[in-house]
């Protein structure tokens, strides 16, 4: 058993005892006739973690290592802290306590973010929290929740930050409401946007999950919390706590597969957060979802989700297109940053097979056309040596031939042309070539049940056309689609 197959085989033995939850997973495996003592040891040690640590994945990292490290000391409303009156808690980010407070000497409410004095003792980490409350300041956007300043006040590290009023896009989505098709692509276009604003000034967000964002009481959007936010360009040495090798850093379940293998992240880990917040936000379903958050953690690193169309198929061609590349697993197939993806929402070319795969899908719609005309010249021979039905199967094989074919060329346009609505294209051509293609395999049966008597070859040859058009359509055709698209 390959590496691949045996951690696939893992998680799926996994998933089903969670599920089942053995009292004896040991004997539990025995019932199932498990004899490989490698994925035997791996169930077990997953189980048994599992239970030892509770659901603390499906948290941010940020939210724990606080709630571990950080100073239990919190403020209480009327406290001071230095021109700022603390009003209330209002909650808990990635790195510290988030109160709502007012800004005594300009008379307007701000969020103040306590940061964890545990997390910036050491000298090196705080100059680099003042370089990214820098870089984060200078994003003015609409859509963007603004930073006032970082103050150190009797030691401690402090967080300024505008305060916005209103709910998460989490609220909406526990709401149970989906988006139409128009509300959909116009907050996938603000949160885009506002997300290539901070990429083009070298930031990237690294938590972009649906609780950081809120939808304002007048209906617009804001990106909440850069506070585990990077600075593109620094140099690895001076790396900290927040982007350290190895460090898994924000909520998993929103990460892209380089961030959980502890790898580098760049605005590209962003665009696969999006991906996952849109996906969320239109469906209900989160794209990777499973039983467990070591699961959903699996099932990122590994695993394609349904594609988008099959639970929103009123959605725009090109927002269904960005969000599945959104979700690649490879960083070089995904948008380079948030910029990308708001040319390709404006219908710039956001998806088409790629590379190598562009020219087997292409080469697969070309062979079934010239298989269509293959199948019309048969029918038509038969029709000359055998008179009388086969007249009316000529005929019926010329039209459907003709009209799948017509769709297949349109495809082929379409894909040329204008990649942002392939995905919605091919949908509406789907159900009319499994049609017309099953037809056109009956006609060619029945030519060739009525040849067989009287010449048994062409009568085989025209049965087998008929076979191979139906197999090729409903085991060959979702197989090559699923691969040049990755659906």
């Amino acid at each position: 058993m390959t590496g691949d197959a045996r951690w696939t085989r893992i998680r799926e033995l996994f998933e089903r005892a969670f599920d089942e939850q053995p009292p004896d997973p040991a004997v539990w495996l025995d019932e199932r006739g498990i004899d490989d003592w490698q994925v035997r040891e791996e169930v077990i040690s997953l189980l048994r973690h599992h239970a030892a640590a509770g659901s603390f994945l499906a948290q941010p990292a940020g939210d724990e290592l606080s709630r571990l490290m950080a100073d239990e000391r919190s403020l209480e409303p009327g406290q001071a802290i230095g021109p700022y009156r603390i009003v209330r808690e209002i909650g808990r980010g990635g790195m510290g306590r988030v109160y709502l407070a007012e800004d005594t000497r300009l008379g307007r409410r701000v969020a103040i973010k306590a940061l964890a004095p545990a997390l910036t003792a050491d000298a090196s980490h705080r100059e680099r929290l003042r370089r990214e409350a820098r870089a984060a300041a200078a994003l003015t956007h609409p859509g963007i929740c603004t930073v006032y300043a970082l103050e150190e006040i009797d030691g401690d590290l402090f967080i300024a930050t505008e305060f916005v009023d209103g709910r998460t896009l989490r609220a909406e989505i526990e709401e149970g409401r989906r988006p139409d098709a128009d509300e959909a692509l116009r907050t996938a276009r603000e949160l885009a946007a506002a997300l290539a604003h901070a990429h083009g000034h070298g930031v990237t967000h690294r938590d972009l999950k649906p609780d950081n964002v809120m939808r304002t009481r007048d209906g617009g959007l804001k990106i909440l919390d850069f506070g585990l936010a990077r600075l593109d360009g620094t140099p690895a040495s001076v790396d900290t706590f927040v982007t350290q090798p190895g460090t898994v850093v924000g909520t998993p379940a929103y990460m892209a597969p380089e961030q959980l293998k502890g790898e580098r992240a760049d605005a590209r880990s962003d665009v696969f957060a999006l991906g996952v917040l849109l996906y969320q936000y239109t469906s209900g379903a989160h794209p990777f979802g499973a039983g467990t958050p070591l699961a959903t953690i699996g099932r990122i690193i590994d695993s394609d989700p349904d594609p988008l169309y099959t639970h929103r198929p009123d959605l725009p061609g090109s927002l269904i297109a960005c969000v599945e590349r959104c979700l690649e697993k490879v960083p070089a197939d995904r948008f380079t940053s948030a910029a990308d993806i708001v040319a390709a929402l404006d219908g710039g070319g956001a998806r088409r097979p790629r590379g190598s795969m562009t020219i087997w899908w292409r080469t697969h719609q070309l062979v079934v056309i010239a298989t269509y005309f293959l199948a019309c010249v048969l029918a038509w021979q038969i029709k000359e040596w055998l008179a009388g039905f086969t007249t009316a199967i000529f005929i019926t094989a010329g039209i459907t031939a003709t009209v799948a074919g017509l769709f297949r060329g349109h495809l082929l346009f379409t894909e040329r042309v204008n990649g942002a609505g392939l995905a919605a294209e091919h949908r509406r051509a789907m159900p009319v070539t499994l049609a017309m293609d099953g037809l056109l395999g009956l006609v060619l049966l029945a030519d060739g049940i009525l040849l067989s008597g009287a010449r048994p070859l062409p009568a085989v040859i025209a049965m087998a056309l008929g076979a191979g058009i139906v197999l090729a359509r409903v085991v060959i055709e979702p197989s090559t689609t699923s691969a040049s698209f990755r659906r």
